[in-house]
């Protein structure tokens, strides 16, 4: 079975690209496909933990009645910028477990 092949041109007016070209530069030959299969899958799995950790949050909220309930918009509207009392009992309550 033949492999297949990935190709990396990086813009280099691109800040990023820069960035990622000057890292991957300093990894040393043999290494760089391992480097870049851990670097994919780390992307990956973040972004899967991250959707986790939103869906749960979410779901916690709304068992506490407290699903649209416009906590935050309130605050902005208000100008007060401070976070409600609901908000901070119920990252307290997370806390203790």
């Amino acid at each position: 079975m033949r492999r297949p092949v990935f190709s990396f041109r990086p813009n280099m007016e691109n800040p990023d690209h820069r960035k990622a070209w000057e890292i991957l530069k300093e990894i040393p030959e043999g290494q760089k496909n391992l480097f870049l299969v851990r670097a994919i899958l780390n992307e990956h799995d973040t972004e899967y933990l991250e959707e986790v950790m939103r869906k749960t949050v979410r779901e916690e909220l709304e068992s506490f009645g407290m699903k649209g309930s416009g906590m935050f918009e309130s605050a902005k509207q208000e100008g007060t910028g401070e976070v409600p009392d609901q908000v901070l009992d119920f990252i307290s309550m997370l806390q203790e477990e």
